[in-house]
């Protein structure tokens, strides 16, 4: 579950089409021997509970607002959450020590909040201002934080111990959860996770075979190349270089 502006959700769309392309391709196999999963039977029913209120309610809420809101309007909401978003990346930059990233990411926070009506518009994007994906489970990984064992949350679905920790800090640093009417950040939620869980439709075709497995390891590969910023051990070595 996340919230991208126009940019960056097309690139997050196509990096997980390859990450769910690849795992087609060369299969689950040797993922699945290399991953973490002590907890594999309470995760399967988590994910099966998770799997079950997404197709009975999430899927077909999500079909219907991408069906009955226009495209600007879904924008605009997609738009407002990443601006919101950008306030956790500029923090995880920080600590990263990204610097760069703080400065493109405080631009883009400025130009949006301001010229692009409170994030409504992407505008920084105009300007070269590309938003970036950071959170704090990605912060703990960068300084050596062990990723752990596999978990599904409920509702949150595919995890892991570090990453589930880095969930509590990233709700902390979102300004939504400050807001004194309880019925409101309720509501602000639910569009999120609507609006999230419609830009993955394209996606849902995409899982074959084994749904558990099939889910975790495109989680696990997507995470590892996260918190390395795509600098992954190239298990195949020279075999790619063609």
């Amino acid at each position: 579950m996340g919230y991208f502006t126009s940019q960056q959700f097309v690139r997050n769309v196509r990096g997980a089409y390859w990450a769910l392309l690849l795992l087609c391709i060369f299969g689950i196999a040797p993922a699945q021997a290399q991953t973490n999963d002590p907890w594999k039977n309470t995760n399967e029913r988590v994910f099966k509970l998770n799997d079950y209120f997404d197709r009975i309610v999430v899927r077909p809420v999500s079909v219907a607002y991408t069906t009955f809101t226009p495209r600007i309007a879904r924008q605009g909401i997609r738009n407002i959450f990443g601006n919101i978003d950008d306030i956790n990346v500029l923090v995880n930059d920080l600590l990263q020590l990204k610097f760069d990233a703080a400065l493109n990411d405080s631009g883009r926070l400025l130009v949006n909040t301001t010229l692009g009506m409170g994030g409504i518009l992407d505008l920084a994007s105009g300007y070269g201002l590309y938003k970036n994906e950071e959170d704090f489970g990605q912060t703990l990984g960068r300084w050596g934080v062990a990723a752990g064992p596999y978990v599904m949350l409920p509702v949150f679905g595919a995890s892991n111990v570090r990453d589930s920790f880095g969930l509590v800090l990233d709700t902390l640093f979102n300004p939504i959860q400050y807001h004194e009417d309880e019925s409101l950040r309720l509501a602000l939620f639910l569009v999120r996770e609507t609006d999230s869980r419609s830009g993955r439709l394209a996606l849902d075709e995409l899982i074959t075979g084994d749904r558990y497995l099939f889910v975790r390891e495109a989680y696990v590969q997507r995470r590892e190349y996260l918190v390395t910023d795509g600098q992954v051990e190239d298990e195949f070595g020279d075999f790619g270089n063609f």
